[in-house]
């Protein structure tokens, strides 16, 4: 089996509105994906349709293989599902209520017995087996619900928030978690707002935005993405102005023409491919500025009271090595150096604001 899920033309309608329209969508077998949208997007919705909750409107999807609507059950038998908001019985224990899954799943009670045991000690909630949930924190609910949605072995986990209000040590014992459990052959699809998280994880990630599949890659496919859609624009915008100051020239004296032609070189400038490098030299002086301020590749230098110095300078692929040598020549001490590249965070804010806008208009 190629992929995991895959949608044709999944629609779901409520009234006049179009929660999801038309989706085409292929998540490969045994990756982790993660599924970005703002609120109101048409995630939510997606993932019920996807798990069995609600019915399309039209078109329809194959999860683990079994169509949702000819086949809900094996679709069911297939999926496990980590909810944002833990869904576990308060006056159970932890291991009752595992048992309770395992029991609606059908698993044989003495396997249904031991698979819970070495569950509980994977994800280290085995000591509070006999506490009733309602006593347990929000991370170690998380871990139950996590030991419960894996009793009868799913092929595909849907992980909607699972790191949601919890502290940076128990987060990590998650991410953990999920890259053991596919590393162990299992499908995750992850629904998160933290970026860094999508990030850290995730093979492929997809948008979707007023009920529309906005953007579909890899993490860093995406970001490639909008870097060239920043350059191809910086284009367009030099190219304009410098088409319409032609025209205006073509009239101007003599006088005006040199202002003219100042204004053409402002332009370009501005709007050159550039990129940003942030270096923190330990041991920074006006040497090592004067050096890097004579370069060809050298647009700007902006230096922090950190020490830490910011060059704006040409896109090129030797002009990060033309740096660092002039430092290194000049007896600098580099300790840090980093690249000023979008975030996913940058690629969702403009996907999901470049269809409103189209929306809008």
């Amino acid at each position: 089996m190629k992929y995991c899920v895959e949608t044709f033309d999944l629609t779901k309608n409520y009234r006049d509105f179009s929660a999801v329209d038309n989706l085409k969508m292929k998540i490969k077998n045994k990756g982790i994906f993660g599924f970005l949208g703002p609120n109101g997007a048409g995630k939510t919705t997606t993932i019920k349709m996807l798990t069995c909750l609600t019915l399309p409107t039209s078109g329809t999807a194959t999860v683990a293989g079994h169509d949702i609507l000819k086949n809900p059950n094996e679709v069911r038998q297939k999926i496990g599902m980590i909810p944002q908001m833990v869904s576990l019985y308060g006056d159970l224990t932890v291991k009752e209520n595992i048992h309770l899954c395992g029991d609606f799943y059908g698993v044989p009670e003495d396997l249904r017995d031991s698979r819970a045991d070495e569950l509980m000690e994977m994800v280290d909630i085995k000591y509070a087996e006999n506490k009733y949930v309602s006593q347990l924190s929000g991370g170690m609910k998380q871990k139950a619900s996590v030991v419960a949605s894996l009793i009868h072995q799913p092929d595909i986990l849907f992980m909607d928030e699972p790191t949601i209000g919890l502290d940076p040590t128990t987060k990590r014992i998650l991410w953990d978690l999920v890259e053991e459990l596919n590393s162990e052959g299992r499908s995750i699809i992850l629904c998160s707002h933290d970026m860094y998280e999508v990030e850290l994880l995730c093979d492929d990630v997809g948008i979707i935005n007023r009920g529309v599949l906005a953007a579909f890659d890899t993490p860093q496919g995406l970001k490639d993405t909008m870097i060239k859609e920043r350059k191809n624009e910086k284009t367009s915008r030099s190219s304009n102005v410098t088409k319409i100051v032609d025209e205006i020239q073509k009239e101007a004296s003599p006088e005006e023409k040199a202002s003219f032609d100042k204004i053409k070189d402002y332009v370009e400038k501005k709007n050159r491919d550039s990129m940003e490098l942030s270096v923190m030299i330990n041991n920074l002086d006006e040497n090592v500025l004067s050096h890097l301020k004579n370069l060809p590749i050298t647009y700007e230098i902006t230096k922090q009271h950190s020490g830490r110095i910011v060059i704006d300078m040409e896109d090129s692929e030797e002009s990060v090595n033309q740096i660092i040598a002039s430092i290194i020549e000049n007896n600098g001490n580099i300790t840090s150096i980093s690249t000023k590249d979008p975030s996913l965070e940058d690629v969702f804010m403009k996907v999901t604001a470049k269809k409103e806008e189209v929306g809008e208009e």
